[in-house]
């Protein structure tokens, strides 16, 4: 359960950073600065780790680069000031997920011990 709940977290993100991009993209470009593309590349790079963070959750890596996507996007705040509320949301929502889902897999681990099954994963 942690890794289901730890992707639809991180899954769900995409498009909060993707939208935080265009954003930021668009601000800039109205602004004149000249930066307004790099923010969009590095929105949608951000993006695609998020996504690349939720298919690898299996893997011991998955977890540290959704921790470092969280703070990615709490950073992002710099840039466009509300993704400090999107982020700290994302990131409550993280901690949540990955606490709850250890917990309902502890559950599940002792209630198939006892009734003599195998651990399923």
């Amino acid at each position: 359960m942690t890794r289901r709940f730890a992707g639809i977290v991180v899954g769900s993100e995409t498009l909060a950073v993707f939208l935080g991009a265009l954003v930021a993209w668009a601000i800039a470009k109205a602004q004149g600065n000249e930066a307004h593309t790099s923010y969009l590349v590095v929105g949608l790079v951000l993006a695609v780790l998020c996504i690349v963070s939720a298919g690898s959750l299996r893997r011991p890596w998955g977890v540290t680069l959704g921790w470092l996507i969280q703070l990615a996007t709490i950073a992002s705040a710099v840039i466009v000031p509300m993704m400090l509320i999107v982020g700290v949301m994302f990131a409550a929502l993280w901690v949540t997920a990955l606490h709850q889902g250890r917990k309902m897999d502890a559950l599940t681990l002792s209630a198939s011990s006892r009734a003599g099954e195998p651990p399923r994963e």
